[in-house]
């Protein structure tokens, strides 16, 4: 095989190219492996336990590229930009390269979905670079605005200390692409304490990681890798004020405009300039309310990063702008593969899983496309792997452990279920989704050891319905209860 011919290829330095890849190199250790990212950092799995038969919990730690290659001697690690995909000739084009593949993953993410991109009170956080960028910049803030109702937004709300928070969210319950309004109402009264005087459960146990001195370079235009799990913990976010937590949440909004000082002021009377207190830039909501603040941040999710594909090559593309993939995660073009944010899952699903652009399922696909890869070029059959059986997500809002399982919202199953709730205040939320008499879902908060219980209730598909509310009996054991 030449210099620039690889019998895999990888795109992308996250977490979906990087299990891909370090997949592929275990799998096939004498084959030539390349792998091209943007960044000089990529983003390593490490501490990966078993919390259930599907659910993992994992560090991601940031190393230099090389690392890469360091621990997978078979493969060549290329930092540098692709301006081009040849798919119809197996050719990779880069801004230093060309590069000629057997079969390929792409695993380029997402981009940011930015609200008035060209002013510069307006922050992304999407990955690490943007999070240094926010550090800077909260450590000289009195008030912010951020926007959105996903997991950095709402991680980001609760980390932020000594200074006044606006969340502004479209929805009319915070989390709510994670959680119930019931469970939001559980949260809610972390945003009033003290950070330090949380209990709802006990610390993370996850170690956390950085490159050497902070430096991280990209190349052109493209984003950093994703964030990780745990992405805020043991960082410094504290503005001017002396105060822990000062959060307003503005329901059922979404931003009418972003307005820096002189063209706000220039909008107002005379007698209201006058009376002005004074901010480098303004949001203007749907409600009529005009929030003055430092800086804003945008956290309203991301579009799949398919711009460069998109070109030359006739990939199928879903609704929400990914790359369909089979159940195979092979897209509609001979040899090319995708993974993580940038794909979007295009088979008949099993019923109580769903796709959802988190960490964990980027993982999840990256392993599973490498062993396509491998088994197509060795003209073998594989199985779906077993994760794609249930949706199951673990993550930590407001210093609670949340687990999710199944379809924990009902998601698709219309108005003919019910749901089964434990509350302790302070303490944990369990809810339990049936229909038909058989769990399809559970949000499990705080310390409750169920997780596996309820996977394997809801994988059993077992007949519930004579066990009514004792399902959730505090005073009954439910291990042994179905042991």
């Amino acid at each position: 095989m030449m210099e620039h011919e690889f019998k895999y290829a990888v795109i992308g330095g996250g977490i979906a190219g990087v299990t891909c890849v370090e997949q592929l190199s275990a799998l096939c250790p004498d084959d030539k492996i390349l792998l091209i990212t943007a960044s000089s950092v990529v983003k390593a799995i490490t501490n990966i336990s078993k919390v259930t038969s599907i659910l993992e919990d994992f560090c991601v730690v940031e190393k230099p590229s090389v690392y890469i290659s360091e621990n997978c001697p078979n493969v060549t690690v290329k930092q540098t930009r692709v301006t081009n995909l040849q798919a119809q000739k197996h050719k990779i084009i880069t801004d230093e390269d060309e590069y000629e593949y057997g079969k390929l993953c792409v695993c380029m993410g997402g981009t940011p979905n930015i609200i008035s991109k060209n002013c510069s009170y307006v922050l992304g956080i999407r990955d690490t670079e943007s999070v240094q960028e926010f550090q800077k910049r909260i450590a000289n803030a009195q008030r912010i605005m951020i926007i959105g109702n996903g997991g950095i937004a709402t991680e980001l709300v609760y980390e932020v200390e000594d200074c006044e928070v606006i969340w502004a969210i479209k929805d009319k319950s915070i989390s709510k692409s994670f959680i119930d309004a019931g469970a939001a109402e559980f949260l809610l009264p972390q945003l009033s304490q003290d950070k330090q005087s949380s209990t709802g459960s006990a610390p993370t146990k996850r170690r956390k990681y950085t490159i050497d001195g902070n430096k991280f370079r990209d190349i052109g235009h493209g984003t950093g890798t994703a964030l990780g799990p745990d992405w805020s913990e043991g960082l410094l976010l504290k503005g001017l004020d002396k105060i822990s937590h000062n959060v307003k949440i503005e329901y059922n909004v979404e931003v009418e405009a972003v307005m820096e000082k002189d063209e706000y002021r220039i909008t107002l009377t005379d007698a209201e300039q006058d009376a002005l207190s004074v901010w480098p830039v303004y949001v203007k909501l749907t409600n009529g309310t005009v929030y003055g603040c430092d800086f804003v941040v945008s956290a309203t999710g991301v579009t799949p990063n398919t711009e460069t594909l998109l070109k030359n090559n006739k990939f199928e593309v879903a609704e929400d702008g990914g790359l369909k993939v089979n159940d195979k995660m092979q897209t509609n073009i001979l040899d090319v593969y995708a993974a993580g944010d940038i794909c979007s899952a295009f088979w008949n699903p099993s019923p109580t899983w769903f796709q959802m652009r988190l960490w964990s399922q980027a993982r999840q696909m990256g392993s599973y496309a490498a062993k396509s890869m491998v088994s197509h070029t060795r003209n073998q059959d594989i199985l779906m792997d077993f994760c794609f059986e249930m949706f199951a997500h673990v993550t930590r809002f407001f210093n609670y452990k949340v687990v999710l399982l199944g379809r924990y919202n009902a998601q698709g199953l219309s108005t003919n279920y019910e749901l089964l709730l434990r509350v302790t205040k302070g303490k944990e939320y369990v809810k339990v989704v049936l229909k038909g008499g058989q769990m399809q879902g559970a949000i499990l908060i705080g310390e409750t050891d169920l997780e596996e219980t309820f996977e394997n209730l809801i994988l059993n598909k077992m007949d519930l319905s004579r066990y009514g509310e004792d399902l959730l009996d505090p005073n009954i054991d439910i291990e042994d209860y179905f042991d």
